[in-house]
């Protein structure tokens, strides 16, 4: 079973015949380097009771691995009703994994669930080696991408309350480590002495938080009483949110082809083509078995998505699992009490798809979408007719309405032009006629010039 696991993969082996037994005679293990020219960590990946139908459920796991700097050597899955609770996939699988550990010459095994104290201490006893989660490794990857001071603090929040929760298993298994993937942040301490340490970094990162979420919560106030709509685009890691921001605001956002590339947040204007201004803001890009300190310590920025008033969904629809992201962001938004927003949902990477897939993504649905626009944002392909949904969609949340400025008011006039939709005007000897599409902010700032209201 050793042998065909090893046949499995496609590293050079060498083997020869002696007295009619195949052995092995050496097996030579190519070391590739990250982008800082280190010897990249190589890793077994193992997860047990894969729920889904894809042909390679540690995918994403190798993914993410990847954009850690990171190696996968060989991957396995456990069939089990459930984990493990001693050592997540059995004693037995975990001595076989062992000798693979050192066939191999792995760091270390990477595990697609977060694990217990537990199971991290006793895979640890028994492999003699590094052992990782699925969680460890996205804060990890969250704690090498965060640039901004926010981004930072909230990222290290979510590491203090792991490791809180995590110390006793990890006191051992960490000390093994000497560094690399899954140790970057604030570090790790020895147990009981560091316990309080750690319990009192906790409480000032909750002030600092608790200050941004204040400051935030000032400035989505101030957006509100100035009556510019608010455009939250969300998606699956990956599925090119930030590569959209570029394309349609210039942003100059960082896109690259890795998992949560940018996390930091990013706003900018964009005008419609009636002359509407909005506001494009990018999201952090949710992902299956999204950490819950992850969720909790970036709550704050991720509940924008809740205030926004259209969001705007980005799908990769040429990832096979394109279905399963999508479901993946509908619970995330459940969980954020942002499920009842209108959606226009953006079948994007259209230019990544040939022959009968180019020409079956018009049939694709998204039942929870009020729009679907398939579309390129790397090419343009599409964009133009995202303005355009975004425009009717606004009409949807919005009321009609008949105003008369005196021609005294003609700088409010131009202020409504820049917030609302402005249908038409005409200049009469009484004032300036205008009908637009007004928010609920704009009906209280301009009540006295109304003169009639209707919903469409």
């Amino acid at each position: 079973m050793l042998l065909h696991s090893f046949l499995s993969v496609s590293y050079p082996v060498f083997f020869a015949y002696y007295e009619n037994t195949l052995i092995l005679l050496s097996c030579t293990l190519v070391y590739n380097r990250n982008m800082n020219n280190e010897l990249k960590e190589k890793y077994i990946l193992v997860g047990v009771n894969s729920k889904t139908d894809t042909a390679d459920p540690l995918a994403e796991l190798e993914a993410l691995l990847d954009t850690a700097g990171g190696e996968s050597v060989y991957k396995i899955i456990q069939h089990l009703d459930s984990p493990d609770p001693a050592t997540y996939v059995g004693r037995g699988k975990a001595e076989e994994i062992r000798e693979l550990v050192h066939l191999y010459e792995a760091t270390g095994i990477l595990c697609d669930d977060e694990l217990s104290p537990a199971q991290i201490r006793n895979l640890s006893d028994i492999l003699e080696a590094k052992v990782i989660d699925r969680t460890i490794l996205i804060l990890d990857i969250f704690a090498a991408h965060a640039s901004t001071n926010e981004g930072k603090i909230q990222v290290e929040m979510a590491q203090q309350k792991y490791r809180l929760s995590h110390l006793h298993g990890l006191g051992k298994a960490l000390s093994r480590q000497g560094g690399g993937i899954g140790t970057r942040g604030p570090g790790e301490t020895r147990l009981e002495s560091d316990r309080r340490r750690i319990q009192k970094r906790i409480s000032v990162l909750s002030r600092q938080i608790s200050q941004m979420k204040q400051v935030r919560e000032t400035n989505r106030k101030k957006r509100q009483n100035e009556g510019i709509p608010v455009i939250a685009v969300i998606g699956y890691t990956n599925a090119g949110k930030s590569t959209m921001l570029n394309k349609l605001t210039g942003a100059g956002v960082l896109a690259e082809d890795k998992l949560f590339a940018t996390l930091d947040p990013t706003t900018r204007m964009y005008r419609l083509p009636s002359g509407q201004n909005i506001l494009l803001t990018d999201t952090v890009g949710f992902i299956d078995k999204l950490p819950h300190n992850l969720i909790d310590a970036f709550r704050s920025t991720l509940e924008e998505v809740r205030y926004a008033d259209i969001l705007l969904h980005v799908v990769d629809i040429s990832d096979s699992n394109a279905d399963l992201h999508m479901n993946t962001v509908y619970e995330t938004l459940r969980e954020l009490d942002a499920d009842n927003k209108p959606v226009i949902t953006l079948f994007n990477k259209i230019d990544k798809l040939e022959g009968a897939e180019s020409e079956n993504v018009g049939y694709v649905k998204d039942s929870r979408a009020g729009r679907t626009i398939p579309v390129s944002a790397r090419s343009g392909e599409g964009l133009d007719r995202v303005a355009l949904a975004i425009t009717d969609v606004l009409k949807e949340t919005q009321a009609l309405a008949n105003l008369i400025f005196p021609y005294s008011k003609t700088g409010l006039l131009e202020v409504l032009k820049r917030t609302g939709n402005v249908i038409s005007e005409e200049f009469k000897e009484e004032g300036i006629f205008v009908s637009a599409y007004l928010s609920t902010a704009d009906l209280g700032r301009y009540s006295e010039y109304i003169t009639v209201t209707a919903y469409p």
